[in-house]
């Protein structure tokens, strides 16, 4: 054959010899790679917010508190409490009110890094629904100098396509900074993967160490009556058997196991690395907060002290994770909507009514208005506040 100089050296013949699923063994282990969940939106839905209490937790308490702000709506010279836009946003279509389709908006943007809207628009063009689609089901289509031209929505089989290039877009797609897409939003749960990945497995491992009735393994050493240290098959799978029929599983927690001759129970103890198995839960729970910007304090995490008390926590996550989102979001669908009807309006958090902010607001409020330099106009201003019309 053309190959047999590959086998020089190799012996010509290879001896028989009967294994044994108890006979000697010699376990060679080397570093494996680590299994990583896939970082997909639905996976990472699935892995960090469904079955991940602290990634749900983060997520729930940042929507709800942000979709719970109250909103105000103003142009340069007044703010307006009856406008068509304050009753869209209010009831923005029959199965939601404007809690509800907020708190949905701002969970999509946690969990993928990109939020949609649709507005259904009457006869005359003006939008009288606004209805939040889901962002994995939504892909951008670019056109040829890179800028979306539409968008697909793909449901059920089929798709249905949202223009980009008019004037008026019917649908508004607000995303989070991502340094490395030009068309799809950075989510949270993406910088938090390992860390839920790290929190998913110690809870799996603390369920799978109570299985086994919250006892370490240990190791049965067999002697023979001469010396031997192999068993028969039909021994072997006697005892194997029977281990996982009256000793594994809670039921049989602390039954005493019966051992034959030349049978011996070796326990084997936690190691350090197990010890401190509950501080590494606690650290991937904290990096999951860190993540998403919540507080660990306001998560019932032990062993943090970065806020001296809940209250100071509390009014640091408003500060920073709250209310930038909502600015950022309620300015987008206003410029959104400015679209169709042709107003320059703003939609903004109303900071006056925000509980955790309410002692900043009285000191600010105070700082104003002993402000003897400043006008009217100027305070006005400094506080959010519209211009004074000329004849009030």
């Amino acid at each position: 054959m053309v190959f047999d100089f590959l086998k020089r050296g190799a012996p010509t013949e290879v001896l028989e010899q009967k294994a044994s699923a108890t006979g000697p063994v010699v376990a060679y282990q080397s570093s494996g790679r680590v299994a990583w969940s896939p970082r997909d939106a639905v996976s990472l839905t699935r892995t960090g917010f469904s079955s991940n209490p602290v990634g749900f937790r983060s997520v729930k308490l940042i929507a709800e508190a942000a979709a719970a702000l109250p909103l105000v709506l103003q142009d340069a010279e007044q703010r307006f409490d009856v406008h068509p836009v304050v009753d869209l946003v209010a009831r923005p279509n029959p199965m939601q009110g404007r809690a509800e389709l907020l708190e949905a908006l701002y969970s999509q943007l946690l969990l993928t890094g990109n939020g949609y809207v649709e507005a259904v628009a009457d006869e005359s063009g003006l939008p009288v629904e606004l209805h939040v689609l889901r962002s994995d089901r939504m892909s951008v289509v670019p056109g040829n100098d890179g800028w979306p031209i539409a968008y697909e929505y793909a449901v059920g089989g089929r798709k249905h396509r949202f223009d980009a290039t008019g004037a008026q877009i019917p649908l508004c797609h607000i995303k989070s900074f991502h340094p490395q897409d030009d068309h799809y939003g950075f989510t949270p749960m993406q910088a938090a993967a390992m860390a839920v990945d790290v929190h998913n497995s110690a809870s799996r491992w603390s369920k799978a160490l109570l299985d086994n009735a919250a006892r370490p393994s240990g190791a049965i050493v067999y002697r023979g009556a001469e010396g031997q240290g192999t068993m028969a098959n039909d021994q072997y799978e006697r005892l194997v058997a029977e281990m996982e029929s009256h000793h594994q599983g809670a039921r049989n927690a602390g039954r005493p196991m019966l051992l034959e001759g030349g049978l011996d129970w070796k326990p084997m103890g936690f190691s350090p690395s197990d010890m401190e198995f509950q501080k590494t839960k606690e650290a991937a729970a904290r990096e999951i907060a860190l993540a998403f910007g919540v507080p660990p304090m306001l998560l019932g995490i032990q062993g943090d002290a970065t806020y001296a008390n809940y209250q100071e926590a509390h009014r640091a996550f408003y500060r920073l994770t709250v209310l930038p989102l909502a600015t950022r979001v309620t300015a987008a669908l206003a410029n959104w909507i400015a679209a169709y009807t042709g107003e320059q309006l703003a939609l903004k958090p109303d900071l006056d009514q925000v509980p955790a902010l309410s002692a900043e607001r009285d000191a600010q409020w105070s700082r104003v208005a002993q402000a003897d330099f400043l006008s009217q106009a100027e305070k006005r201003a400094l506080l959010g506040l519209p211009a004074v019309s000329a004849d009030e």
